[in-house]
């Protein structure tokens, strides 16, 4: 048995996602992916501002310069978190109408990091993992991706973690700061389907990464230098989507969820999915790296 996580917010969300804490504001930013809808959730109050973005939105990322950057169905985005202005600033599929943003991340240059997924027919590699620049320029960093999700980077700056869904692997790839390559790609950390499908990931400050598990009813914590599962722990959800240190300390982990089928057993058995949990493992995070653009 692993650490109970706790509802902290029953948003009933249909495809909770993209957790990250911004230290400025002390404020949980998610994102409800299908509901296209960002959110900020101040754990202080109890408020959960709602943002609507009318479309799909993959994840979101605080910006230095203010505001937040989003990816939404139709590229990367600045989001004025004041007014609601969502503005396209590239669009690296525009010739490609059944794929959308998933997840990503900003890295420790500040370049924000997201990859897509197709939505309907066949899906297998249709993806990509794509890197925008503080210049707002876009590069393809991977393709022949499926369903791209977590991404984080290690302490020492030199190792990028990355997510595909469906190969139940979380990939170690050689990360240059300067420049934001990547190379040399191999297995970190690798489970069964027992453990469910590897969505969103964020580290400590012990350099161990934390994995939500879709359809696992877990996040889990894994030693990336050898593959070692540590702990887990235990979310009254099938499917979760994203985790996130946050609170004053960087010692919660908050916990993004989507809604089951709707069936009547999904709402017997887990009531509380598309909400937002929390959990006091023992352990801390780092704080999340801003686009520098």
């Amino acid at each position: 048995m692993g650490i109970a996580a706790e509802l902290v917010l029953d948003a009933r969300a249909e495809l909770g996602e993209g957790a990250i804490w911004n230290s400025r504001e002390q404020v949980l930013y998610w994102v409800d992916i299908t509901g296209c809808k960002v959110h900020a959730f101040d754990p202080a109050t109890g408020a959960d501002r709602i943002i609507p973005v009318g479309e799909p939105v993959g994840t979101i990322v605080p910006r230095r310069s203010g505001g937040a950057m989003i990816a939404v169905k139709r590229g990367f985005a600045s989001l004025n978190l004041d007014t609601w202005e969502v503005r396209i600033v590239a669009d690296p599929e525009v010739h490609m109408p059944d794929n959308r943003f998933n997840d990503g991340k900003c890295d420790p240059a500040g370049r924000f990091w997201a990859g897509t997924m197709a939505m309907r027919g066949e899906r297998k590699g249709k993806g990509s993992l794509y890197c925008l620049f503080p210049d707002l320029s876009v590069k393809r960093m991977l393709d022949g991706v499926t369903t791209s999700n977590g991404i984080a980077w290690s302490l020492d700056r030199k190792t990028m973690y990355y997510i595909d869904t469906p190969t139940l692997t979380v990939w170690a790839f050689d990360y240059d700061e300067s420049s934001g390559s990547i190379s040399n790609r191999r297995a970190a950390v690798s489970a069964g389907r027992e453990m469910g499908y590897p969505d969103g990931m964020t580290v400590d400050e012990e350099g161990m990464i934390w994995v939500a598990y879709w359809e696992g009813w877990k996040v889990a914590r894994w030693d990336p230098r050898n593959g070692r599962l540590l702990e887990t722990v235990d979310v009254p959800a099938a499917r979760v989507s994203s985790c996130a240190f946050g609170g004053p300390k960087l010692d919660t982990l908050y916990i993004t969820t989507a809604r089951g089928e709707g069936g009547p057993e999904d709402g017997k058995s887990q009531p509380h999915a598309g909400g937002i949990f929390m959990a006091k493992p023992g352990a801390r995070g780092v704080p999340a790296f801003e686009f520098a653009g």
